[in-house]
């Protein structure tokens, strides 16, 4: 009969409810941006939010470190090598060919 009479016995249920909510709501948070790897602290990737758009992104995770690097209007320029050239097939893929393909050096 004490416990029809205490309204705040089911308090401590509906705090476990709620956290059980919030860990799934998490877990498939992480499953619908298709990115499992971000919860391996080993593994390196990288990922481009809304490629070609004014507010595009490039998320690069090493270890532990996670950079978030936003597009700006900014243009880079300094002295440097050609390494290769990229060519773009009639699928859309893109290849790269380093300069040094046929193994010459």
């Amino acid at each position: 009969m004490d416990d029809e009479a205490d309204p705040m016995s089911g308090v401590a249920n509906l705090f476990d409810t709620a956290m059980v909510f919030a860990v799934a709501l998490l877990v498939a948070l992480v499953i619908s941006v298709n990115v499992p790897e971000l919860l391996n602290p080993t593994a390196d990737i990288t990922v481009v939010k809304n490629p070609g758009t004014e507010n595009m992104q490039v998320i690069i995770k090493k270890g532990q470190e996670i950079k978030v690097l936003n597009m700006t209007e900014e243009v880079a320029s300094g002295q440097g090598v050609k390494l290769g050239t990229a060519y773009r097939l009639a699928t859309g893929e893109v290849i790269y060919v380093p300069e040094n393909a046929t193994g010459e050096n």
